[in-house]
Formats: C-alpha cells, structure tokens, sequence
C-alpha cells in the first residue's frame, strides 16, 4: 500500500453535537502526522459536486464548542448510484486526496462501504449520531449531549406540570431506537417510557394514570420515543384523554432541539480520541472501519459488521423506571 499523503474528511447525515470536535481532530492529527486535510462540504452531495477545500490548523481554531458541523451536511440519495459514487472518486485523485474520514450514522456508513467496495479507496468512519444506534460502539458523538438537552428540557416542563398538575407526554427523537428516551427517562425522573423496541401496553399505563393509584403525583411525564408503535406523543394523548378526562393532558414535542447546542465534556472528548483514531488508523493501513469507543478503549469495526448488525435498547432499563417511581 502506498503512503497516504492526503486525507479528506466530511460529515453527512443527521448533524449531531460533536462533530465539529472530531473535524478538528482529524485535521490537527493529520498535519501533525505530515498529511495534508481536505475538508468536504456537504457531505457525499458536495463530494459529487467537488465542494474541496485544504484545511489549515487555524481554519479549525476555536469549533470545538460548537455545535452542528462547519462542513456542513446533507443525506445524497445520488450517492447510492455507481455513477455518482465514480464523479467523487474523480474528484479525491483530482486533488490527490487518497484516504477518507466519513463521520455520520449508519447511512453514511453504508455510503461508505459502497465507496470502498467500488474503488479499494482507504475510508474511515468516526460514529457521529444523537440516536446512538450503531453496533460497535459504545456512545456515538452528539448522544450525550442530546440527553441533556432533553434532560434539561422535562425539568422545565415538569415545573409547569406541578404547577397545574398536568399529565405531559413529551416526545423525544428516536424513530427506530428508544436509546434517548430511556436513557433520559431514567435520568429525569419520568414516570413512564414508551419506545419503538417495546409494545405499549395501554391498559398498564392507564392503570397508572388511575387517580386511587398510590403513586398519584402532582405531575406525570412520560416520555415517548417518536417512533412508539401506538404513532407517537399526540396518538397515545388522544387515547388517555378519552378515559381520564380529569387529567389536563399536554404533549411537548422537543424535536431537532435536541440535535443542537454546545457539546458536553464527554462528546468534545470521544469525538477527539476518535478523530485522532482515525488518522492513526489510516497511516497504519487500514480502511473500510469504524473507529468504536467500547469499554473506554479504541475498537476498529469493519463497516460490512457495524451496517449488518442491530444495537439493541437494554429492555431492562423499563423495569429500573417502574422501580424508581414505586
């Protein structure tokens, strides 16, 4: 294998605290290593249309508190065609770039592997999503910081809800996982947590909600995963209502707050090991991974194994929730 000289890096998908941190980390891992960095804009769309710029040390100066990603990011659906994936490979050897740092979710990733398959070409991926659903990592950058942000958030609405003693279901992101909303749930005291891994059972949230119920309290706040299995927030209100017309029902949707904002301690600091991973990873030969954090260690997963295999929610974690509000 030749000597990588050149390292592009981009951010693609669903934008996610933290990425800013591991962009800057690439960048200042590879110069010190001797490496040239390109940054692309716009994900794999600006890739196709050749968005290229050299990064310097100073053009990452004073981002690593910043939230969303100065690369910016789009989903390319272009990218799923050999075609267009063959017009970005161009555009890497017009600007002699010969390695690749992707930082996204699990689409980004299979945008990847696509890549690496067509063109032997050395990529990497750096996880870099709030949903925190890929295998073969422990916490994806952004997670963190999502939690509390939703944290946060319910603390507020629960002050409001004492105060008028209220009933909210708050609706949290998480389409296809329930990795937010039980993880904050659990953190912000919620009375109740409803996720797309699990079945609602309607009949044993509304024994809860009975008002002889010995855990009556002045406020409840569940919290439901957007892609709960009932249809979300607004179609379990609908239900509740009809049978408890004594309770002042709200719903909060918190929506793509969760997605912004400065990134906690611990999201600066993942994303920084594992952009400095990555570089290391591509000087020493290696190509078509991902960089995982997994027991506080650096783990490399080949992209065919983080895109084939489901993470999975600790359904364990609903008992602990049940337990905490006897």
């Amino acid at each position: 294998m030749s000597e990588i000289k050149c390292i592009g890096v981009l951010t693609s998908g669903g934008d996610s605290p933290g990425m800013n941190a591991a962009i800057r980390a690439v960048v200042r891992s590879g110069i010190y290593n001797g490496k040239k960095v390109y940054g692309i804009f716009q994900g794999y769309e600006g890739l196709i249309d050749g968005q290229i710029k050299e990064l310097k040390s100073k053009s990452v100066a004073n981002i690593i508190q910043r939230g969303g990603t100065i690369l910016k990011s789009a989903r390319s659906e272009k990218f799923k065609l050999h075609e267009y994936r063959k017009l970005a490979y161009q555009h890497l050897k017009n600007n002699n770039i010969d390695a690749l740092v992707v930082i996204g979710g699990d689409g980004s990733f299979r945008g990847a592997k696509a890549f690496y398959d067509d063109f032997d070409f050395p990529v990497v991926g750096i996880p870099g999503t709030i949903d925190n659903d890929l295998y073969g990592t422990d916490d994806a950058i952004g997670y963190d910081t999502a939690l509390n942000t939703v944290v946060q958030a319910v603390d507020k609405i629960r002050d409001t809800a004492s105060s008028h003693n209220r009933l909210f279901f708050v609706e949290v992101m998480g389409r296809d996982a329930g990795f937010i909303a039980i993880r904050s749930g659990i953190a912000c005291g919620a009375e109740a947590v409803l996720i797309p891994e699990v079945p609602t059972h309607l009949e044993t949230l509304k024994a809860h909600l009975e008002p002889d119920n010995k855990r009556k309290k002045s406020s409840n706040i569940i919290l439901v995963a957007e892609g709960e299995r009932e249809g979300g927030a607004f179609e379990i209100k609908k239900i509740v209502e009809n049978d408890f017309k004594e309770y002042d029902v709200r719903v909060a949707v918190l929506g793509h707050i969760q997605r912004g904002g400065s990134p906690t301690a611990y999201d600066r600091y993942i994303a920084s090991i594992m952009g400095n991973a990555s570089v290391k990873a591509l000087i020493e030969g290696k190509k078509g991974i991902m960089v995982g954090y997994v027991n506080r260690q650096i783990v490399h997963v080949p992209f065919e194994k983080t895109i084939k295999h489901h993470k999975t929610v600790n359904k364990a974690l609903l008992e602990i929730v049940d337990i905490l509000n006897s």
